[in-house]
């Protein structure tokens, strides 16, 4: 596959994730009585991480933002149309910011270790994107996002414990989607290796000669 080609199935496969993600986050996971701490959309999201570390691995750092680009403008619109505007500026933004964190956090560790600049990436990538997520989406702060344009306020004032702890709901969705992602991130480690091994040797021998100087 072409250079293009890539950038293209990756820009693809971005968009489609990231509005995924934006529709299943609002369904509850109702299964293990796991409903208010773990959403569907917590299952899909940590695949752009994957997408965008591939990216970065086989193009580059500004083709990876170019997919990342991509992947906010479509992803907003199309989340706008199919969501709310408030999930909609909430998904956008923290897809924005933590798409950004993993590529400046990937890009100097990439000739490390193969495993450790896409877990370390995502570690920072994904804390950031679940807590700023739910924090817009759910908390009293952005209330305004809704009535400022007559929709209902989706905010919840819900509380819930955590050990002996009383906390937000969205404080405990946004703790348990970070704990997903990273455990898929762990898991995705997988075909990240088989596909840097297999269809990235380039890149992949590049990466051991480094590490063994």
């Amino acid at each position: 596959m072409t250079r293009i080609g890539i950038f293209m199935f990756a820009v693809c496969a971005m968009c489609v994730i990231v509005t995924a993600s934006n529709i299943l986050v609002q369904y509850p996971f109702h299964f293990l009585n796991l409903e208010k701490v773990l959403t569907y959309g917590a299952l899909v999201y940590p695949f752009s991480f994957f997408v965008n570390d591939l990216t970065n691995r086989s193009l580059g750092q500004k083709m990876a933002c170019r997919v990342v680009y991509a992947g906010f403008f479509t992803g907003l619109l199309v989340s706008w149309w199919l969501t709310t505007p408030r999930f909609a500026v909430a998904s956008g933004s923290a897809f924005f910011l933590a798409q950004l964190v993993d590529i400046s956090v990937f890009t100097p560790l990439r000739y490390r270790i193969w495993w450790k600049a896409p877990l370390i990436a995502a570690f920072f990538g994904s804390c950031l994107d679940s807590i700023l997520f739910f924090f817009i989406a759910f908390s009293e702060t952005f209330n305004f996002i809704d009535t400022g344009i007559y929709q209902p306020d989706h905010s919840s004032q819900a509380q819930v414990q955590l050990f002996t702890l009383s906390i937000p709901v969205w404080l405990s969705l946004a703790i348990s989607d970070f704990f997903v992602k990273i455990f898929l991130s762990c898991f995705m480690l997988v075909p990240y290796g088989v596909i840097i091994t297999w269809f990235m040797p380039s890149a992949y021998t590049v990466t051991r000669t480094r590490n063994s100087r």
